[in-house]
């Protein structure tokens, strides 16, 4: 994040906009909105901007610009054809301490003024830090067309009541609860419609209701969410929606920035990742912290990678809330097996190559692999083996012992998904050689069977690929 959004409150502060045209006009309409006192240095204003001089606290000056000007500001714009005048209000400003934004010229902004969608009180600001402004424009036109004006009546009618709300709510997560059902109940759906009587007869309702409850401790829940491979846009909207709700997450190394961006702002974060030989959090113990913050009263989102009954152990977790009387839900996620084939140009089935497809775990427990390779080595089947990288030498011996061709084709999937996503093809005999040439790191995906020559037909993540000095190790980089 290149900039610091924030929303600034200038009312009755001083403001200043130097520039004649249309553009300085757009950034003293804002201003006079935002409630500014406002001085605008204009000699020869155009009709867009004269129509706003004669506004309540508009102070018009036609002659040049000076430190004096400055005196008291709080932002200052910089929209003047002279290129010169601009790079002197910006010297003045910065002398000041003022902050200052010289339109089209990022290298002499403090600030960067955002495309709006205005629904007062309601408001989204969206920005790409002054590099793509035609892609903000386009952001700003859809969310024009999904934000009906209705929303910024919802926003002032929750402000009315919000003191009311806070005197006979004194529970903070009741008080949360209280107004997720407002915004997305029928209290909203009456202020859409226009019917604000009966939005407040039922507000009202709503509120003595809370209030009987009291300061009591409310029911917790625990959301299992499966958060896929690791693209945030292989998320479902079910998990999107509960991953805002939640008060508390716990979370591994294999869940991204990307994911936990997505996560409410203000929920706590727990991390409680585990690597190969170093269980920093026991099992029992994150089953056990689910169980204690749901008693508690909190909705607490367990982040798993993949799917949460894929090699997430999420059947123990739930075991365990079951036993303690906690409910809870389980949102299904993209498994590793699909999403990274998938990105990887590799179909775990095809007519001419698989009827089907078998997922291990190529873990090791106290050193020793429990891998059945008579199993996997049936005819047209593909093979995907999760957590097997530091066993690799393990399972392809181990197929190899048992009869396995040597040249069918396999691949590993590095950071599948992503935009780090790597994959090393190969066959069965040096896929353990080219792993290593290529350094290739966990989380990988192992996958073995014919579909593997097929993806350099369907790949299409919009990877290059690239030999290195060795001619027979193709690695491909997203």
């Amino acid at each position: 994040m290149d900039h610091l959004p924030i929303f600034l409150n200038v009312k009755d502060q001083r403001a200043l906009v130097v520039g004649d045209g249309t553009l300085a006009a757009r950034k003293a309409d804002l201003l006079i909105r935002a409630g500014c006192d406002l001085t605008v240095i204009a000699p020869a204003p155009n009709q867009d901007l004269l129509r706003l001089l004669s506004e309540d606290k508009v102070t018009h000056k036609t002659d040049g610009l000076i430190a004096a000007d400055l005196d008291g500001c709080i932002v200052a714009y910089g929209a003047s054809a002279d290129t010169r005048v601009n790079q002197e209000l910006y010297h003045l400003a910065s002398a000041a301490g003022v902050l200052v934004n010289i339109a089209d010229n990022p290298d002499y902004c403090d600030f960067i003024m955002p495309a709006i969608v205005d629904r007062s009180p309601l408001v989204v600001a969206i920005g790409s830090g002054g590099t793509s402004p035609l892609l903000v424009r386009s952001l700003k036109a859809r969310l024009e067309t999904i934000i009906p004006a209705a929303y910024g009546r919802l926003a002032e009618f929750a402000g009315s009541y919000r003191e009311k709300v806070k005197e006979a709510i004194s529970n903070m997560s009741r008080r949360r609860r209280f107004w997720e059902t407002m915004v997305e109940g029928a209290v909203a759906e009456h202020i859409f419609s226009g019917q604000e009587e009966q939005a407040a007869t039922l507000m009202d309702s709503l509120l003595r209701e809370a209030a009987s409850a009291g300061s009591s401790t409310p029911n917790g829940e625990v959301y299992l969410v499966g958060t896929g491979p690791g693209d945030p846009d292989l998320l479902t909207f079910r998990a999107l929606r509960l991953m805002q709700q939640a008060d508390v997450v716990l979370y591994d190394r294999l869940i991204g920035d990307g994911i936990l961006n997505l996560v409410r702002r203000d929920a706590r974060r727990i991390y409680v990742g585990k690597k190969k030989n170093n269980h920093s959090v026991a099992q029992q113990d994150i089953s056990e912290m689910l169980v204690r913050l749901a008693q508690e009263g909190k909705r607490v989102l367990r982040l798993k990678g993949g799917d949460p009954f894929v090699f997430g152990r999420g059947g123990e977790e739930i075991a365990t809330l079951a036993d303690n009387d906690v409910a809870f839900q389980v949102i299904p996620g993209v498994t590793a097996a699909n999403g990274c084939s998938t990105y990887a140009g590799i179909p775990l089935t095809h007519r001419d190559h698989a009827q089907g497809y078998t997922v291990i775990t190529g873990h090791e427990k106290n050193g020793e692999l429990n891998i059945d390779f008579k199993n996997l080595l049936q005819p047209r089947q593909t093979t995907v083996i999760y957590m097997g990288l530091s066993s690799l030498r393990s399972i392809v011996d181990g197929l190899l012992l048992h009869g396995a061709d040597a040249t069918i084709p396999a691949a590993i999937i590095e950071n599948g998904t992503n935009e780090n996503q790597r994959v090393v093809v190969g066959t069965l005999a040096n896929l353990r050689e080219k792993a290593a040439l290529a350094q290739i790191q966990s989380p990988a995906l192992i996958i073995i069977g014919s579909v593997v020559g097929l993806r350099d037909k369907l790949s299409w993540f919009g990877e290059e690929a690239f030999l290195d000095d060795q001619p027979e190790l193709l690695v491909a980089s997203a």
